[in-house]
């Protein structure tokens, strides 16, 4: 059950701190560098066909972030939205933020034309079942 305290909106320029800070939690794999990031948050947050959101708990903090792209495809007969990044903060989770996230990029790729929302998820799986997602593919990655 979504959090009626919060709202899901587009994330601004200016919310390039708070996002920051969720993106640092996100996993250990790789030790993202701030102006890296800042740079990529800005392009980002203006490009088309790309979706940033942010989750905002009344009082304006935000407690989590959602980013997408919709892409054109050959085989889904449309384009298709692609999740890359979902983060909920710890203190946050269990209270619909990230269910809340998901309504909003999948009515966003609805308005795109998408064929499907599709994402890779190690470690949430059980949530994106409950969302009535299902496994389709093994994910496949190199480091370069």
């Amino acid at each position: 059950m979504p959090n009626l305290s919060m709202t899901i909106r587009l994330a601004a320029i200016n919310d390039a701190d708070d996002v920051w800070c969720l993106v640092q939690d996100f996993a250990p794999t790789f030790r993202p560098e701030w102006e890296a990031f800042e740079l990529t948050f800005r392009s980002l947050v203006e490009a088309p066909q790309t979706l940033v959101l942010v989750a905002e708990e009344r009082g304006g903090s935000v407690v989590g972030y959602l980013l997408a792209h919709c892409r054109a495809t050959f085989l889904a007969n449309g384009p298709v939205a692609w999740v890359e990044e979902v983060m909920v903060a710890e203190r946050a989770r269990r209270q619909g933020v990230g269910q809340a996230l998901m309504i909003e990029v999948e009515s966003w790729a609805n308005s795109q034309g998408g064929a499907y929302v599709s994402l890779a998820s190690r470690r949430a799986g059980d949530f994106y079942r409950a969302l009535a997602y299902e496994d389709a593919a093994t994910f496949f990655k190199k480091s370069l």
